[in-house]
């Protein structure tokens, strides 16, 4: 019987690490993600200056979402949709793997996990660390009420 030393890790806990840090750092790209309503330099922008233009595209901002616009509604559908079609693919790939072996069960299950993992973070990364865009209910009440203040929007990043 062989003595693993205290230090050594499992690769169960490595991974779970990993999995904890990838999903940090998913988080942390999100925050820095949000789109915001680009202005054209009208007469209206150049009178009031950017810090007032700023105050009033975070105050259209508000109202937008006190009216029950959100602006990144439908990301975890993203996610849950993009971890059950991961599942899905990988099953079933598991699953002619496992044919070929002679253990179609057993590669079946592992397919499954693992596409599930894999559909997870591909979601993960791509609704949260993509380029995030507010759904077009939010932008069309944020873009009239700017325009009602006097700017003119020409898109959004």
């Amino acid at each position: 019987m062989r003595h693993r030393p205290p230090y050594a890790e499992k690769a169960g806990d490595r991974m779970k690490r990993s999995f904890a840090y990838l999903l940090c750092g998913m988080c942390f790209l999100s925050a820095c993600s949000t789109a915001h309503p680009i202005l054209y330099p009208n007469a209206h922008m150049q009178s009031v200056g950017k810090e007032v233009a700023a105050q009033d595209i975070e105050a259209c901002k508000q109202l937008a979402e006190s009216a029950g616009a959100e602006e990144g509604s439908g990301k975890a559908g993203r996610v849950a949709t993009g971890t059950v079609v991961g599942g899905g693919i990988g099953a079933a790939a598991g699953a002619v793997g496992g044919a070929i072996s002679g253990s179609v069960g057993s590669g079946s299950m592992i397919g499954a996990a693992t596409g599930a993992v894999w559909g997870l973070l591909t979601g993960l990364y791509h609704a949260f660390a993509g380029p995030s865009q507010p759904n077009q209910a939010y932008t069309n009440f944020v873009n009239r009420c700017l325009q009602e203040k006097g700017y003119e929007v020409t898109g959004w990043q």
